[in-house]
């Protein structure tokens, strides 16, 4: 895979972070529960973590990195999650799971084909924030955890 395939594919990764950031701030104004509120915030704080060393990486390897703001699948998603989300806590919570699962195909997608030791590290570490953000939502969906203490998992 040569240089400009990567860092395509890390633009997509990025961009795919960026919608992901704009949904958390739609999913975060519904959510009452403070616990779940905090853990959620620090889930959207990983996805602008991933969007700065991806970044890096793309800078890296000559390309330009995507703008900050929504694509079409953005806005669509930033959609879904609002509309899923007017019913509160639990429509805030599908809508992040329905979300995590896209971003977490997405990452093992890109695990799937060559890329340079620095970048699978990178990309690596973003799929295990990944994982640990779709696993908490699962669980605290499971678990109705609106209704009493908080899941603590990960």
């Amino acid at each position: 895979m040569d240089r400009r395939d990567v860092a395509e594919r890390l633009v997509a990764l990025a961009q795919l972070d960026i919608d992901a950031v704009h949904a958390y701030g739609q999913a975060l104004e519904h959510v009452g529960d403070p616990d779940i509120h905090a853990r959620l915030s620090e889930f959207r704080a990983d996805h602008e973590r991933h969007i700065e060393s991806l970044t890096d990486l793309i800078r890296g390897l000559g390309e330009r990195p995507p703008s900050l703001s929504r694509d079409f699948k953005g806005f669509f998603i930033e959609g879904f999650t609002a509309l899923r989300s007017l019913s509160g806590t639990e429509g805030a919570l599908e809508a992040m799971k329905t979300n995590e699962s896209l971003t977490n195909h997405r990452y093992n997608d890109a695990l799937a084909i060559p890329l340079p030791a620095e970048v699978r590290a990178v990309v690596q570490r973003n799929l295990a924030d990944e994982e640990r953000h779709l696993a908490y939502i699962e669980q605290a969906l499971r678990e109705r955890a609106w209704e009493r203490a908080a899941p603590r998992v990960g």
